[in-house]
């Protein structure tokens, strides 16, 4: 399934207060490699997980780091960026 994600711009959503956004570049059983990332944690923002993502959404991802390497037990959800869902859009 992650496949069809490779080079795409991704939202990672981890277990801890920490989101990552960017181009997912590879992957295997143990990682996931992003690069032009966002690693983002939340603890240092009065906003939700959700409005720091559609704000990305809405004004591009702010890269923070050429490449990140993240722990694929840590990852909680991995969506493709242009899945986001404008929650007031009609379907």
């Amino acid at each position: 399934m992650l496949e069809s994600f490779l080079g795409k711009q991704v939202v990672v959503d981890l277990r801890s207060p920490y989101v990552c956004l960017g181009y997912l570049e590879k992957f295997d059983d143990q990682f996931l490699l992003l690069r032009d990332a966002d690693l983002h944690d939340m603890r240092d923002s009065d906003t939700t997980r959700e409005n720091y993502v559609a704000a990305s959404y809405a004004t591009g991802i702010k890269r923070n780091r050429r490449r990140v390497l993240l722990v694929r037990a840590d990852v909680a959800a991995v969506t493709r960026f242009d899945d986001l869902v404008d929650a007031d859009a009609d379907e």
